[in-house]
């Protein structure tokens, strides 16, 4: 991927700028205002099927995806470990949630057969998964291995 969608926050305009360019202040087509390159997610996003390639595969930087279903305890019981590393890895790491009961695509497409999975992606593109309730450290090793 040689180029990253990222949309503006004051028009919505959405705006294709090439990798090499991230860090040279990019604007709105548009609206001539600053394009957000990497956002602040200081708690873990919900995702969807309609909005996996926006939050994951448009986004210019790591992204760890829990794919997760509400009645999992296994799922639940790493929730709250997932909301700590939100806080500790913000603006590094961005934490996203997809519940596979409600979006069988994306779910489909990775894959997934056993909840907890975590996917793990860089620029866009994946590369590497765990499966199950990983302790905190665990999960840490693999973040850092895409930060």
């Amino acid at each position: 991927m040689n180029s990253f969608i990222i949309k503006c926050e004051k028009c919505g305009t959405k705006n294709r700028i090439p990798r090499d360019r991230l860090n040279d202040n990019p604007i709105c087509g548009k609206c001539k205002e600053l394009l957000p390159t990497v956002s602040i997610y200081d708690r873990p996003v919900d995702i969807t099927d309609q909005t996996f390639y926006d939050e994951v595969i448009s986004h210019p930087g790591p992204v760890l995806v829990d794919c997760w279903a509400p009645w999992c305890g296994p799922c639940r019981s790493i929730g709250p470990v997932l909301e700590e590393l939100a806080k500790d890895y913000a603006g590094r790491v961005k934490i996203a949630k997809l519940n596979v009961d409600e979006n069988k695509g994306t779910a489909a497409q990775f894959s997934i057969r056993s909840i907890p999975t975590m996917l793990f992606f860089k620029n866009g593109e994946k590369v590497n998964t765990a499966v199950g309730a990983l302790p905190k450290k665990e999960i840490i090793k693999h973040l850092e291995g895409i930060v």
